[in-house]
C-alpha cells in the first residue's frame, strides 16, 4: 500500500521568546500593552529559549541517523527559525540539512488586538472582548486578525504540501502554540470541544515534542497515530528549565 504521510512527523513549539518574557512583566504591572520593541515576527528567543533549543537538538542528534529529521520546516517568525536552525546544526553535517521556511506555520495573526494584554483587549476593544466571549476563541475572528478557523484552514493546505513532498520521510516541524493545536485537530480528525479542552488541560511547552508515526496499516493511503505529546524529556535530561510560557497575544489566543 502506498504511504501517503510521512514516517514520521514532530510538531515542536518554538523555545521561550523575549515575547513571553514581555507578556508576563506586562501581566505583572498591569499594563494594557506588551513592549516587545517591534513586530511579533522579529521577537527572538531569550536566553533561556536558547538554552532550550540546544537541549532539544542535542536530544535529536542522539538518535541514529536513519531515526533523525530529514526534513525540517519552519514558521517564519525568528523564534521558530532560530530553534529550527538550532536543531539543524546539531545533525549529521554529512546530511547537509536546511530549514525550509513556510509562512502557512506562522503565528495566529491578532489584528487590532495584537500586542494587548487581557486588559487591554478589554479598556481598548471591549467590544471584541464580547465577539470573543460569545463565540469562542475557534470562532472568533478580530478584525484584521484571524480565528484558529483561519489558521486550520491554511494548514490544511501545509498538510497536503507534506504529504505530496514528503511522504515517507521524516519530517520536524517548529511553529508557535496554535499551529500546534490546530495541527493536533486536523490530523487527529478532533472536534471543537475536544480540541479547546486539550487547551484548557495546560499550555504548549517551550520546545516540547508532539509526536506522530505512519500506520500504513489503518486507511487507505496511511495514517498517522500520535505517540507523544508535550514531550520534555530532552529538556529535564539536559537540566534545562521546562517552561509553558503563553505568548505575548495570549489574550488575544
Amino acid at each position: 500500500m502506498k504511504q501517503n504521510w510521512p514516517k514520521q512527523i514532530w510538531i515542536v513549539r518554538h523555545g521561550e521568546s523575549a515575547g513571553n518574557v514581555a507578556r508576563d512583566a506586562a501581566d505583572l504591572a498591569g499594563h494594557a500593552r506588551i513592549e516587545i520593541g517591534g513586530r511579533d515576527v522579529d521577537v527572538p528567543l531569550s536566553a533561556l529559549g536558547q538554552q532550550q533549543s540546544d537541549a532539544l537538538a542535542a536530544w535529536f542528534s542522539d538518535l541514529t541517523l536513519s531515526e533523525q529529521p530529514k526534513v525540517i520546516l519552519a514558521s517564519p517568525y525568528k523564534r521558530a527559525v532560530r530553534t529550527a536552525e538550532t536543531i539543524a546544526q546539531h545533525l549529521s553535517p554529512s546530511e547537509g540539512l536546511s530549514v525550509s521556511i513556510d509562512e502557512r506555520l506562522r503565528e495566529k495573526e491578532f489584528g487590532v488586538l495584537d500586542r494587548l494584554t487581557r486588559r487591554g483587549i478589554e479598556e481598548l476593544h471591549p467590544d471584541q472582548a464580547e465577539f470573543r466571549r460569545i463565540l469562542g476563541k475557534f470562532y472568533h475572528r478580530p478584525p484584521a486578525g484571524e480565528s484558529w478557523c483561519d489558521v486550520i484552514l491554511r494548514l490544511r493546505s501545509m498538510l497536503d504540501t507534506i504529504s505530496l513532498h514528503y511522504a515517507d520521510q521524516r519530517v520536524l516541524i517548529v511553529a508557535h502554540q496554535v499551529v500546534v493545536l490546530c495541527m493536533r485537530y486536523i490530523i487527529e480528525n478532533l472536534s471543537e470541544e475536544q480540541i479547546l479542552e486539550i487547551d484548557r488541560e495546560g499550555d504548549v511547552v517551550n520546545c516540547g515534542v508532539t509526536e506522530y508515526v505512519a500506520n500504513a496499516g489503518k486507511e487507505v493511503g496511511g495514517g498517522l497515530v500520535l505517540t507523544r505529546y508535550n514531550f520534555v524529556a530532552p529538556l529535564i535530561e539536559a537540566g534545562a528549565p521546562v517552561t509553558a510560557q503563553k505568548d505575548a497575544n495570549v489574550a488575544a489566543r
